[in-house]
């Protein structure tokens, strides 16, 4: 399986209100509508068992994917499992929140690969790389989305 990639950011806000942001999955769809798109929420609004179905474009290729939460431990930790249809991949996101010494909450963000399917391993670098790249993007968003809130 392909390594995880993992990004963070570092943002002036508190550990708390980050993460009581970041546990309501509608939060969610503003900064990442680069590449999730058409939303369609379920199940409770935050916490276990927040849902989400999405569609996705990447490299040319469109899939719908489910998200869902799967684990929460407040302020610190929400994990999401998310399963792409047409591709036959299932991953894990992870937001991992820590206090920063001077104030502030580093954010990190971590896909890992469940179910990888053949084609993801034949291409690992350049699938890693858009990963990254979107990811990226979306924690820059995640950090002006949270300095408006």
């Amino acid at each position: 399986m392909p390594e995880p990639v993992t990004v963070s950011i570092d943002v002036p806000q508190g550990r708390e209100a980050v993460y009581d942001h970041l546990d309501v999955l509608a939060n969610h769809e503003a900064f990442t509508d680069h590449l999730l798109r058409d939303w369609q929420r379920s199940g409770p609004t935050r916490g276990v068992g927040a849902r989400a179905r999405v569609h996705v474009k990447a490299l040319g290729v469109r899939d719908v994917v489910d998200i869902e939460v799967t684990e929460v431990r407040a302020p610190e930790l929400i994990v999401e499992r998310n399963i792409a249809h047409r591709a036959g991949r299932t991953a894990e996101g992870t937001y991992r929140l820590q206090e920063l010494p001077d104030g502030g909450t580093r954010i990190a963000f971590e896909y890992r690969w469940i179910v990888t399917p053949f084609v993801d391993r034949l291409t690992a670098p350049v699938a890693r790389a858009v990963i990254r790249r979107t990811n990226e993007t979306a924690m820059r968003r995640l950090a002006e989305q949270l300095a408006t809130a």
